[in-house]
């Protein structure tokens, strides 16, 4: 695997409070979207850093630990399941970033970053400078080590829904439409923390009614 040095060594100078936005959680059918915000200190490099989905999960929860002790500043935030429904799952999304951002704290003081880079497309509607990098999580630090805190967050809510919720597989697939989380739901039913807007969720609901 690349070193951060290695993996990030082209990308252009950024101010030195440069906060890098992720969110993990569109796809699944369950649970939050969960985003997060990180500074990270030049100083105190953090080595192997890189999109979340390419790092194994004993590798993303080293690097976890890593990044909260080593950045400038952090922030995990989320939109709920009644958000999402609600506003819809891009909103929803952008939501949980700018609760992110406006979230990074320095002990226990409030920070405001110079420049926020935000993983994909679409930039929240807000006051902070900005720039959306589409696979930013593979271009920029900073944005890898807010998907990385994000992922493990959301991952670990995940683990603990299962044990709330047994039989649905969420420990597994993550609340993902797995063969058979869909399976389950037809079996199990929906749960409060199902998406309620997303089709197969809907589909099941509105047969109930039926």
């Amino acid at each position: 695997m690349m070193e951060t040095a290695d993996l990030f060594a082209a990308v252009e100078d950024f101010p030195a409070l440069t906060a890098g936005v992720d969110e993990v959680g569109r796809g699944p059918l369950c649970g939050d979207v969960v985003a997060a915000a990180v500074i990270l200190d030049p100083a105190q490099p953090v080595i192997g850093l890189n999109d979340s989905k390419k790092l194994t999960e004993k590798r993303r929860e080293a690097l976890f630990d890593e990044i909260c002790a080593k950045a400038l500043a952090f922030c995990v935030a989320r939109a709920s399941v009644e958000e999402i429904d609600k506003l819809n799952i891009l909103h929803a999304s952008l939501l949980a970033m700018t609760r992110a951002v406006e979230g990074l704290q320095r002990q226990g003081q409030a920070v405001t970053p110079e420049l926020v880079l935000v993983d994909g497309n679409r930039l929240p509607r807000w006051s902070y400078p900005a720039r959306a990098i589409v696979k930013g999580d593979s271009k920029v630090a900073a944005i890898a080590a807010a998907s990385i805190l994000a992922k493990v967050v959301r991952d670990r809510e995940m683990c603990e829904l299962d044990v709330r919720y047994p039989g649905y597989g969420l420990a597994g697939h993550k609340g993902y439409p797995t063969k058979a989380h869909l399976e389950a739901l037809r079996t199990l039913g929906v749960t409060p923390i199902h998406r309620r807007s997303y089709a197969p969720v809907r589909a099941l609901l509105d047969g109930a009614q039926s």
